[in-house]
């Protein structure tokens, strides 16, 4: 298959960001068996199912109006991407407070990972409405034209209250961990950490904040430039270069540091 038949798949990541102990974000670690980013420390998320898709969910969630059409199927799987991988969903409750999770919320959590029970089916359930205007645009990742698979990722951005509890679902991930993004940075550096370039590259642009507010206002404030790396021959060999405009600096990654 070529570079200009590999599909091109919609996804969504979310950074879960919050101030208690510090200024933190969610990672989780992916099964060394997954196919894609295995080992790797990565933000919950994934590409969008077909039920993200269902215009059901117009009555089990709010800021829908507000959503541009396109994108409300992508914060739909972001939420349940975090709800599968973490254990967290970003919704409110019949009272309009945050909700924290339950019993019935955690035992269905592999039936909605394995297509067994729908996301929305569980919503209804537990009678929660998703907070899509919660999720602030971060930023829009593209995969290169030369790999097997690519990815269309939109990255949110939204604050975790104290009481969303993460738990791994010991599947598709295996630990997950409440992180500063500069020592998430610091720990790749050492060797401690396996990072890909995309997660690397927006845990350098989270670190620039100082608090879950200052990261939601930046990335609210910033222009959104979809990045979609190319590859350049320079002196030294292949490297990776992404628009200048996108706000991360002038970067040049070796295809040496590249990883699926």
């Amino acid at each position: 298959m070529t570079s200009d038949t590999v599909p091109i798949r919609p996804a969504a990541t979310i950074l879960l960001v919050r101030d208690d102990p510090g200024f933190e974000v969610l990672m989780v670690k992916r099964h060394h068996q997954i196919d894609f980013a295995s080992g790797a420390l990565v933000f919950p998320g994934g590409k969008t199912h077909q039920g993200d898709h269902d215009p059901a969910w117009e009555q089990h969630v709010t800021g829908w109006a507000e959503t541009p059409a396109d994108e409300r199927p992508l914060r739909i799987a972001a939420i349940r991407e975090a709800y599968e991988e973490a254990a967290i969903i970003i919704a409110n409750d019949a009272d309009g407070q945050p909700f924290c999770g339950d019993d019935r919320a955690g035992a269905a959590r592999e039936a909605v990972a394995k297509d067994e029970k729908s996301f929305i089916e569980l919503v209804r359930e537990l009678e929660i409405t998703l907070d899509l205007g919660a999720l602030t645009v971060f930023a829009r990742w593209i995969t290169p034209d030369m790999m097997p698979k690519r990815f269309d990722t939109w990255f949110y951005v939204v604050k975790a209250t104290d009481k969303q509890l993460a738990v791994c679902d010991g599947y598709e991930t295996v630990d997950a961990e409440w992180i500063h993004p500069g020592e998430a940075l610091r720990l790749e550096q050492a060797g401690e950490r396996t990072i890909i370039f995309p997660t690397r590259m927006n845990l350098q642009l989270l670190a620039e904040a100082v608090s879950a507010q200052d990261a939601e206002d930046r990335a609210a404030a910033r222009t959104l430039v979809p990045v979609l790396p190319v590859v350049e021959r320079r002196e030294g060999g292949a490297v990776l270069v992404i628009p200048a405009d996108a706000g991360y600096g002038d970067i040049v990654e070796p295809m040496s540091n590249v990883r699926a």
